[in-house]
């Protein structure tokens, strides 16, 4: 019909005989007939717009992969055309993607991959026989041997029983049960689908979620998504970023009023704050779990990244199980592992699990029929979870290049967070606590209240004006503190800790300092007269480390 009209338009209709016989010019006569009959309409109203979207999903935000990083994207378009700008590169430090800036892949891991992927590989002479037995186990447990078939929904039985010896090795000999392992696509998969067994209710009886600012925005946004009461718990910055019980009695006594505080989540070592809890806290906050009848969440995918010698991972299963039966038997716990993080950084893989204890049966069978919905997580992430929870050992042919690579990136990644504090705390204006574990630094920017009325007058937060600007100005992407939360009146920004050189921090840092041309915190005397109360001199001592070197700019 619409070629017919459009031939009639042309004027394009030869008198040459269609295939029944009748002219060209004919058909297009009875078409353009038809046409009169039946105008054509206009385009029809979108069925999907952004008022009849559901709500939830336009409430959903995700701060790392937000506005600052669609503008480095524009920035590094503009730069491959040859525009001009005061830099010739962007420096992206807005997502913890190891291996896509620089951090090189544990070799171990790669060959097993390697090896499951083209198992042909397995003759080989080129590989170690450790990466083979290790390739060969898992291939055997997968459907026609092979990482292209399904698995069952709760993951490979074979990986599920490494991922639970790994946990009882790790937490000196308390138990751990296969059947209580579930393998996901990365640790986000665990958490949003714990959550959405846990949310329910309406009005004041909906499922409150205590979360920590600052936090992961992963979090408020399944909250968002599944229409969720967000419930807030400040961290201590004065004392290193702590979790303070007081601050938890204060969240859940006020969100009574108005939900149903059900789950309590925490990120240990933190993200983005960088601190690492001390096993006295730990203790407090499952008693607290306990005494207010609270479903723990333990996101413990940075539990290698620990690099203050006077800190300790410690799980929170482990501390719970020797708390004593009273709380072990009934406090239900979900922890978390990845992949992505730690010393693999293998982000692309998408491997993960989670492990959760004392949960009705009645509810096991209900998570595993949800997790059946999404069929399985990604086989080949699994593996790569084996591999990271089963690890040469000792004796093992592959054990000292394996232990050389990970030791190299994890001593990397400490000498990056100590250079990376010291570096933020000499820039005027910047005050960066103590960089206990995990891979980011979250300092606090003292913005002057000129640069606040100029983010007002562009209608936007003040961090995330200084983030742009610092982004025009330098090309240096950072995220805003306000898309993981902050106290009001603060502002900061998350920067991730880097595995490549040296000089690439030092160059940042100085870029953000004033006296090397950026106006970001002009006026800015110093963070010391920013802050006459001495806020980052009860940071340090409290702390015990030295007091930054703040200086004065005149």
């Amino acid at each position: 019909m619409q070629r017919a009209a459009a031939l009639v338009r042309r004027g394009c209709c030869p008198r040459t005989p269609g295939p029944w016989g009748r002219s060209q010019s004919s058909a297009a006569a009875e078409a353009s007939a038809v046409l009169k009959v039946r105008p054509e309409r206009s385009r029809r109203e979108r069925i999907l717009t952004l008022e009849s979207m559901n709500p939830q999903v336009k409430a959903v935000e995700y701060a790392v992969r937000g506005p600052i990083v669609l503008k480095a994207v524009e920035i590094e378009l503009e730069l491959q055309r040859g525009i001009k700008k005061p830099f010739t590169e962007v420096i992206r430090a807005n997502i913890g993607d190891a291996q896509a800036m620089g951090q090189q892949p544990i070799t171990f891991l790669r060959q097993v991959m390697a090896l499951c992927t083209y198992p042909n590989l397995l003759d080989s002479p080129s590989f170690p026989e450790d990466a083979k037995k290790r390739a060969r186990r898992i291939l055997q447990a997968c459907g026609g041997n092979s990482l292209g078939s399904y698995s069952a929904s709760q993951g490979v039985n074979c990986i599920r029983e490494d991922v639970a010896a790994y946990i009882t090795r790790r937490d000196g000999g308390v138990p751990a049960d296969p059947d209580n392992i579930y393998l996901t696509t990365g640790a986000s998969d665990g958490i949003s689908t714990i959550l959405k067994i846990l949310v329910s209710g309406g009005g004041k009886s909906r499922t409150g979620v205590m979360i920590p600012i600052p936090q992961y925005p992963l979090y408020s946004a399944v909250i968002s998504e599944l229409d969720a009461i967000q419930v807030n718990y400040y961290l201590d910055e004065e004392n290193c970023w702590a979790l303070n019980v007081n601050e938890l009695r204060r969240a859940v006594q006020e969100a009574k009023d108005h939900c149903d505080p059900k789950v309590l989540c925490i990120i240990n070592p933190g993200n983005p704050t960088g601190q690492v809890q001390s096993r006295k806290c730990i203790e407090d906050v499952i008693h607290f779990a306990w005494e207010e009848k609270l479903f723990l969440l333990a996101d413990e995918v940075y539990q290698d990244n620990v690099y203050s010698p006077d800190c300790k991972f410690h799980s929170f299963k482990k501390v719970l199980y020797e708390m004593g039966p009273e709380y072990s038997s009934n406090v239900e716990l979900a922890s978390f592992h990845s992949t992505s993080k730690g010393y693999m950084g293998e982000c692309g893989y998408r491997g993960g699990y989670m492990e959760v204890i004392n949960l009705h049966p009645e509810i096991k069978g209900q998570l595993v029929k949800l997790l059946s919905v999404r069929l399985c997580p990604p086989v080949s992430g699994q593996a790569a979870m084996d591999i990271v929870v089963n690890p040469p050992v000792p004796g093992e042919e592959s054990f000292e290049q394996f232990h050389r690579e990970k030791e190299s990136v994890l001593g990397n990644l400490a000498k990056k967070a100590k250079l990376t504090e010291d570096l933020f705390n000499q820039v005027p204006g910047i005050h960066c606590n103590p960089l206990q574990g995990a891979m980011y630094a979250f300092p606090r920017i003292f913005i002057p209240s000129k640069a606040v009325e100029a983010a007002q007058a562009h209608k936007m937060a003040p961090d995330m004006f200084y983030c742009m600007k610092l982004l025009e100005e330098t090309g240096i992407c950072v995220v805003p503190g306000s898309g993981f939360g902050q106290r009001e009146g603060t502002y900061h920004f998350s920067s991730k800790q880097r595995p490549g050189a040296q000089e690439l921090i030092q160059k940042s840092a100085e870029m953000m300092h004033p006296k090397h041309g950026s106006s970001l915190l002009s006026g800015t005397h110093c963070t010391a007269c920013a802050d006459p109360a001495g806020m980052a001199a009860r940071v340090a001592e409290r702390a015990g480390a030295a007091q930054p070197g703040f200086t004065h700019q005149e």
